[in-house]
Parts: C-alpha cells; structure tokens; sequence
C-alpha cells in the first residue's frame, strides 16, 4: 500500500493559535458549530483566544478542541489529500480518526468526546495525570510503575513512554525514575488516561459508543488503526469495542507507527494541534516526509505542497 497517513492528535498542544489556519474556512463552518454545541454554546475559536491555560486544558475543553482541530482539518483539506489513507488517532485523536475515515460524522464525534471526558472526570476520584518519561526501557519502567500504584499509559518507543496515575503517585514515580537513569515531564492532563484507574469509565463509553451509527464497511482505499495495538479496524462493531477499551488500557503508538510504516506510505499529515506525532513518526521512519499543519502558514501553502508531493 502507499498513499498517505493521516495522525489525529491527543491532548497536551492546545493553543491560542491553534485554529488560526481554519477559522475562516466555509468548510470548517458545521465543525465548528458542533463545536460550539458541545461545548454548551462557546464558539471553540473564541474559547481558545479568550481562555486560560488551565481552561484550555481541561479535560472536557481539550478532547473536544482536540477533536474540533482534527474534523475542522479534514473537512476543509480531506478532499485534496491523495488516496489511498492509512488514519490512526493519538489518545482521544483515535475517536476524531473515526471521523476522518467517514465511519461517524462530526457532531457525533464531537458529541462523543464530550461524554468520554464526562465519564473520565466522573471515573477520577482525586488528582490525576500523565507523566512522559524518556530513557527507560519498558521493562524497567513498570516494576517502578508497580512499586508507586501507577500504569504504562502509552508507549511512544522503547525508551519512551507515558505513565498515569494518581499526582501524589506521578511524583514518588518521577523521583524513581529520575534516580534510574530517566528523565521526566509532566504532561498536561488531569486524568489518569489508558490506565486501569479509568476501566469504569471505559465500560461506560463502549455504552455510549454502541449507540453510534455506523456504515456497512470503511470507504475503499481507507485503513483504520487502533490505538491499542496498531492493527487494522476490519469490523467496525469490533473496532468500537477497542475504542472504548483505549481509555482504561496502554495504547501502543509505537505499533501505530510501525504500520503506518510498513504500509509504505508516501506522506505523513498531523492534522495538529502540535506537532508531536509528526515528530515522533520522523523519528521512528527517518524516510518519511512527515508534516503537521501546524508547520504551515497558509492553507494555500499546505495544499500547495500536497499537489507538488503527488
């Protein structure tokens, strides 16, 4: 297969600027009012410009930001990006990676989002989060995760991971793994996502999710990656069921970028916010010409070099 693969972003790059390149495109406009609704009636460009840190990290605020960035990207350059697509989702990106394949709309991705943060923040019972930590193996990293109640949350590379839990837990965790040999930062989430601390939260959303409305079979020439373990989504019913468990277990970006890599794509797009996964897929596949929207200054500039690529 080649073609081009499309990342949906997590958390963690919410910005003032981060729909600037979208805002006032007519076909970003019935993304954004879904939006809107989700966000019980504030515009997301206006919230994102007026907001502060802490509000634009949220949990709620920032799977739906998240999710609004990646749906608004696709409905204004979707058409223009060469098939055949290999999509795949970091963290709550996975749950925009449905909408960019066509398998649910936009509002109801966005719906969705606002009920997986819901459950989530219903599911944490006391201060929470993630914590990236580069330098360990995994095999060193979760006797230490064991030791202080704290989980593998997602595995980005061998020596690079992120580990959830409760914030008096992530703390003795830093510590530790400093003292081995790691480095660490502290991620800015409020929750302990893809963890076991979430698995009611998980079986919740498989509720949820089970109500959605789904197409027969994926368009032709488009291939869904789930987030847990880097395969192919054939059964969509299936894939839902793994979309819901991601929020209570590891996901394993690494498998994502190892199969978008063996598919022999010929192009990388982040659809942002940041430029985490196109970093990281540069890193993982020095061959691969990988690029977030975010890199660019124009909407003109981006298709621009989408038709010279062809």
């Amino acid at each position: 297969m080649t073609g081009t693969a499309i990342l949906c972003s997590g958390q963690g790059a919410q910005a003032p600027g981060m729909f600037d390149l979208l805002a006032d495109a007519p076909e970003a406009a019935a993304v954004f009012e879904a939006a809107k609704a989700a966000l019980g009636g504030r515009d997301p460009r206006d919230l994102v410009r007026q907001a502060g840190d802490d509000d634009l990290h949220a949990d709620k605020a920032g799977q739906i930001l998240c999710c609004t960035q990646a749906m608004a990207a696709w409905a204004v350059l979707g058409e223009a990006i060469p098939r055949p697509l290999v999509v795949a989702g970091y963290s709550v990106g996975e749950l925009a990676a449905w909408g960019v394949t066509g398998a649910l709309d936009a509002r109801t991705v966005l719906g969705l989002a606002a009920e997986r943060a819901s459950l989530m923040d219903a599911a944490t019972k006391e201060p929470s989060g993630l914590l990236a930590v580069r330098g360990l193996s995994r095999d060193k990293l979760e006797p230490l995760c064991r030791a202080h109640e704290c989980h593998v949350a997602i595995v980005n590379a061998p020596d690079q991971m992120l580990a959830g839990g409760t914030r008096a837990s992530l703390d003795a965790l830093a510590r530790d793994a400093k003292a081995h040999g790691g480095s660490v930062t502290a991620v800015p989430v409020a929750v302990a996502s893809h963890t076991p601390l979430l698995r009611r939260a998980s079986e919740r959303f498989r509720a949820a999710l089970g109500k959605a409305k789904l197409p027969g079979v994926l368009p032709s020439g488009v291939r869904l990656l789930s987030g847990i373990d880097g395969a192919a989504v054939f059964d969509l019913r299936d894939g839902l069921d793994k979309l819901a468990r991601q929020v209570g277990q590891t996901v394993d970006w690494a498998a994502c970028m190892e199969a978008c890599r063996s598919s022999n794509v010929t192009r990388v797009i982040e659809l942002g916010p940041g430029n985490a996964l196109s970093h990281m897929m540069q890193a993982a596949a020095p061959d691969s010409d990988a690029h977030s929207l975010s890199e660019f200054h124009s909407l003109e500039g981006l298709k621009s070099w989408l038709e010279t690529r062809e």
